[in-house]
């Protein structure tokens, strides 16, 4: 019985916390990564009009700009609102701490020791360049395996049915981030948690110690910054990239908007997360002048397919299924040829 409580308490600990996102610095909707996006925000907005709004979502007030009655009368905006709730207090609670674990056995499968047994004081000698750059080799390793991932989402069959949850939000707002199946969180975890635990591992045993990080709120400095870069309007209507080059280098909204348009020229384009650099390296990046031919949502699927909590959850696990049935009667199919021809 005391077990049973003991899981409630910490599962109620869970649970509010999903309602405290945006005071958490960890969590993409903190309040300081949302105003900031308001104001880069506030500043194209000041820019459509200075060019001429007659026409465009500028043409209203600043607040009519921000919150258009295109995105939140439409029904995919209201379905993110109540999915976040149903998936963050049900299924993300099954992939809770996971991360955390895969990153402690890849550690302990590198270095042959406890990641939980290196003296919390580690690396306070190391000098602020090689933290930094200790930051850096870590995050951007993270974000090719997280490339890597993404990119199977798109190109495994089985993968994408669970992917294509992320996709079929017809507009974005910051919460559509959320919109993730419980199977591609599944997939992406195990990954990224395997890929740190190799890299903070090998750290470990190329240098001795592990540097401590520079963070601000308790984030690593890097992640900060590509939090407070307006990343919150990566998931939004508001189309924001940087000029000429500058968008192959550093992260901007409109890289992630193209991801999510259905337009066939920007098909499984812009995979990375935080460094387009790996888009560009592997022939995958696309970046328009504007985003006239942007549209959000999943080619050739119906709003009807994925338009409740339910469906989002569920219509993934039977096509993925008939996905399963199908390759394996094709196979059956081949082997028995195969077999008659001998």
């Amino acid at each position: 019985m005391q077990v049973i409580f003991d899981f409630l308490s910490y599962y109620l600990d869970y649970a509010a916390g999903v309602f405290l996102h945006f005071a958490d610095p960890k969590q993409r909707i903190f309040y300081v990564y949302i105003a900031t996006s308001v104001l880069a925000a506030f500043a194209i907005y000041l820019v459509h009009r200075r060019k001429g709004a007659e026409g465009t979502e500028a043409e209203g007030s600043f607040l009519a700009f921000l919150f258009p009655k295109s995105v939140w009368r439409h029904p995919s905006a209201w379905l993110d609102l109540r999915y976040f709730v149903f998936h963050k207090l049900i299924g993300h609670f099954i992939l809770f701490g996971f991360l955390a674990f895969m990153s402690a056995t890849c550690f302990r499968w590198v270095t042959g020791q406890s990641l939980t047994s290196i003296p919390s004081n580690a690396g306070t000698s190391a000098s602020l360049l090689l933290a930094i750059g200790y930051m850096f080799v870590t995050i951007m390793f993270g974000d090719l395996i997280g490339y890597t991932v993404h990119y199977l989402q798109h190109k495994v069959p089985i993968l994408w049915e669970f992917h294509k949850v992320h996709h079929s939000a017809e507009v974005m707002h910051p919460i559509s981030n959320y919109r993730e199946h419980p199977v591609d969180n599944l997939f992406y975890t195990f990954s990224i948690g395997a890929g740190y635990g190799v890299v903070i591992g090998l750290s470990y045993n190329l240098i001795g110690y592990l540097p401590n990080t520079p963070t601000i709120l308790g984030v690593p400095l890097l992640m900060f910054l590509f939090n407070i870069l307006a990343y919150n309007l990566r998931h939004s209507h508001i189309w924001l990239r940087w000029p000429g080059r500058w968008s192959m280098v550093f992260p901007s909204p409109a890289h992630h908007h193209v991801h999510h348009s259905c337009h066939p020229d920007h098909f499984d384009k812009n995979f990375a997360f935080i460094f387009p650099l790996w888009d560009v390296i592997f022939g995958t990046y696309i970046m328009p002048e504007d985003n006239r031919d942007v549209k959000f949502g999943v080619a050739g699927m119906k709003s009807m397919e994925m338009d409740s909590c339910w469906k989002l959850y569920s219509v993934p696990f039977v096509k993925a299924g008939k996905r399963l049935r199908k390759s394996f009667r094709t196979q059956s199919g081949k082997q028995a040829k195969t077999g008659q021809q001998k």
